[in-house]
This record gives C-alpha cells, structure tokens and sequence, in this order.
C-alpha cells in the first residue's frame, strides 16, 4: 500500500471516534455535518480517483476501496457519502478534455452527487440540450459541487437511436452545477439516513453539449488504468460498503459481548455460551469470505485495468454478479448479529440496528438487486456455447 493511502487510513481511524460519538445526529438530520464533510474532504476522500496530473491522488483500486470499506466500517452514511462523491468522479473523465478541465480548475476536492435513473429528458436546441427531469436517490446533493443526470436524448421532442440503432433510445449523462438544481426534502427512510438522498429537479435548463457524456460508449479523457471502463469498476465500490458496514455489526457485536452482557434467564454471559459462540464463529466464516471474495474480484479488475483489458462486458458482469452476492451475504450475516445482540439490538442507540437498517438499504440499490444475476447467467450460457468442445 502507499504512503498517501497508509496516511488517509491513520486519519480516518482518528477521526472514528469522533464520527461514532455523532451517529445519533447524522441520522436524526438525515445530512452529514458541514464540518464532518470538511473533514473527510481534508483527509483526501474526495480525490481518491481523481488523476495526480490534477492534484488528485489516482490511487490502485485496492486502495481506494479500502479507503471506502474502512469508513463504511465506522459508519454506513459516511462510507456512501464518500462512495459517491468520490466515484462518481469517475464518470467525469468520460466529457470532453476541455469541460473536465473546466470541472477541476479550482482542485481536485469536487464533490459530485446524482442519480443513476435515466428519469430526465434533453431536447436538442440552440446553445446545447434542454434538460428537464426529476432524479431519486440523489446522495450527497446538499454538499455537492456538481450534480450528475442520465436524461433520455430527444431531438424535435422524439427520442434519438442509440447505439442498436432504432430498437433502442439515447441515453446520456450530464453534469451541471450543483447551484442550478432544486433539491426536494423527500430522504425519510428506513437506513442510510445520514446520506441525503433527496429527490433532485431540473426545469428548462440549457446544458452544454459538452457536459454531456456517454456511459457505455464513452470514450476517457484521461489515459489511466482507472478511466477504462467505469462500467467494471462501480459495482465493485458497493461492495467495499457491503463488507465495511458487516465488518462494523461484527465489531460492534464483539464489544458487546466484551461487557460482560447476559441474556435473559442467561446462566453465563453470552460470551462464555457455546451457543453464542458458534453462531459468532459462523457469521465471522461468512464475512472472513465475503472479504476475501471483495479482495480476489478488486484484484482481477485492477490487473485488467494494469493491463488495459478492463474493458470488457465479461468483466463488468462479474463486478456486478460479485457486488449482489457480497450485499446479499454480508446482509445475511448483519442479520445474524442483529439477532445475537437480542432485545437491546432493539433500541435506537444500539449500533446494531443501524448497521442492519444501512445495509438493508444499500443492497435495495439497482446495482446489486437479485436480478442483475440474470445478465451474469446469459453471460455463462453464451461463453460455453462459444468455448471450443472437448472430445472424451
């Protein structure tokens, strides 16, 4: 690991106590304080994929998702915060060069924020596009600099081809300044409450062509391994978050157990129960692998990325197929320490209960849902198919 990544880490771990003392109040003012968000923005956290020929730290994708995991284990709204506002960034080096410069022309700490729902519309006109549209789960938006859209590319009010020709519709992203969004007050939720995830509105504004990009197509302004292919490397961030927040239900179950806690009609403390002991030796196995997992899959994406092969629908199926089953596992096993925690998991000053809500919540996200296993599946189908047949 390098020297920036070791020395981000070593603050981050000194400002953990300082984010868990304000738990309570990041979720009861569903926002993550000014001066919290000063922090973070101090430490690095927003420039971890932002290129050093910026001013930014353009760390190893290991890194960086570490980087990730580590806050989410401190705390689930300030580890999606800072997956958000730092990945997104990767999305900016799909513009042109010249509006990516204008993007970063005051440092490399721009917080992004955005919604992945292509919900908005741009009518071609004069100047560029008219962009209307309304966006969910816009996380970060009240600390943004930019805000991120997908928007539905129309010219004379029809929708434009995309790349399958007339069977399918344009879909582009844009950025646009964060002072010209309406933000709505609609983030009342079961989990991640600190994130701010509000809905977010544009009404006829005119956005430059060049602030628009393509997802799947595009093409990277920038020549590094990070930049290839956003498309393998954003799934593989909610996994950093998936593993970080199970890591911190471990943590916070084992403290617990450390008091000398008793259940009820409990003869012993549960930390002396065999019955609490293998459960606890099963969650950790669940989570020991859902780590080793997360580490093996940013591992290949970041040798593709060495290599310069990461763009690959193959591989961005992967991420995604990798990103399901660790939301999935690591919500399983945050279920079972919220169970072992019994009826003091209960309370809203339980840790506990806050770990299962945030990650309840993360793995409701589109990127990981149960059914983006089926593109995972057609993908296995069609590379057997084509694989050469072995005689017996």
């Amino acid at each position: 690991m390098t020297t920036a990544a070791q020395r981000m880490l070593v603050r981050i771990r000194e400002l953990a106590p300082a984010i868990t003392a304000r738990a309570a109040g990041i979720e009861a003012n569903r926002a993550v304080p000014a001066d919290l968000m000063d922090a973070l923005r101090s430490i690095g956290v927003f420039r971890i994929f932002v290129p050093q020929s910026h001013g930014g730290l353009e760390l190893a994708l290991p890194e960086a998702l570490e980087i990730i995991g580590t806050l989410a284990r401190i705390d689930g709204s300030i580890g999606w915060i800072s997956m958000i506002g730092s990945g997104s960034a990767l999305f900016a080096s799909l513009l042109p060069k010249e509006s990516y410069e204008e993007f970063y022309k005051d440092g490399p700490d721009v917080i992004i924020a955005g919604s992945a729902v292509p919900l908005g519309t741009a009518e071609q006109v004069d100047g560029g596009w008219l962009v209307n549209g309304r966006w969910p789960f816009a996380s970060g938006c009240m600390h943004a600099g930019w805000i991120l859209g997908l928007c539905i590319m129309t010219s004379g009010g029809k929708p434009l081809p995309g790349a399958a020709g007339e069977r399918s519709t344009l879909i582009k992203g844009f950025l646009s300044p964060a002072s010209g969004w309406q933000i709505e007050d609609t983030w009342h939720v079961i989990g991640l409450k600190g994130t701010g995830s509000h809905h977010i509105a544009l009404k006829d504004t005119i956005v430059p062509d060049a602030h628009f990009f393509e997802i799947a197509g595009g093409k990277p302004c920038l020549p590094g391994p990070l930049y290839q292919a956003v498309s393998s490397i954003i799934p593989i961030l909610h996994g950093a978050i998936a593993v970080g927040i199970a890591e911190g239900a471990l943590d916070d179950l084992l403290q617990l157990a450390n008091t000398g806690w008793k259940q009820l009609r409990g003869t012993v403390p549960v930390r002396d129960s065999e019955i609490f002991q293998g459960e606890l030796g099963r969650i950790s196995a669940d989570i020991t692998a859902a780590r080793a997992f997360f580490e093996s899959q940013a591992a290949s994406l970041w040798r593709h990325a060495l290599a310069g092969t990461l763009k690959d629908g193959g591989l961005a199926t992967q991420a995604t197929q990798t990103a399901i089953w660790l939301a999935t596992t690591c919500l399983r096993a945050t279920d079972a320490c919220f169970a072992l925690g019994g009826s003091s998991a209960l309370y809203e000053n339980s840790p506990l209960q806050r770990r299962l809500r945030d990650l309840r919540t993360a793995a409701q996200h589109g990127v990981v849902q149960q059914r983006n296993y089926v593109a995972a599946g057609k993908w296995l189908l069609d590379s057997s198919a084509a694989a050469p047949k072995v005689s017996a």
